[in-house]
């Protein structure tokens, strides 16, 4: 464990002193990715690309990560994809039916994060939508 900084010394020094200090350790010899160029930015914080390459990586939807309010109105704008998998109409009246409740708790529990904007999802025109792309494949 690194000394107290002293009184009188500013972070930033005492900060590239102990960087300093342990590169003349070779503390940052053989670190995995050196000598590899850095990632691109995406335009969000380095913990959040870290956070996001990480679940990438292990092969789970970064869907998780969204607030509730975004998780919804990502949920709807992909449900066409996920009806279609669908095979009886009982079954996407089933999912619909979920989402739509889902979507009525938070607006019930809304407290923090973006905005709850999503609607509920027409069950009939759900149904209709799931029988017409049926029928054109």
């Amino acid at each position: 464990m690194a000394a107290r900084k002293p009184p009188k010394v500013s972070f930033r020094w005492w900060i590239d002193r102990q960087i300093d200090q342990a590169r003349a350790r070779g503390e940052f010899d053989d670190l995995p990715g050196t000598g590899k160029p850095l990632p691109k930015p995406t335009g969000n914080d380095a913990a959040t690309d870290w956070v996001l390459r990480e679940v990438k990586k292990g092969g789970h939807d970064t869907k998780a990560l969204l607030p509730p309010a975004l998780a919804l109105k990502r949920e709807v704008q992909d449900l066409p994809e996920t009806l279609a998998a669908e095979r009886t109409e009982a079954r996407v009246r089933e999912v619909v039916a979920d989402l739509n409740e889902r979507i009525r708790q938070a607006y019930l529990n809304h407290h923090t994060g973006p905005p709850l904007t999503v609607a509920l999802v027409d069950v009939e025109e759900a149904v209709q939508d799931w029988q017409r792309s049926r029928a054109a494949s």
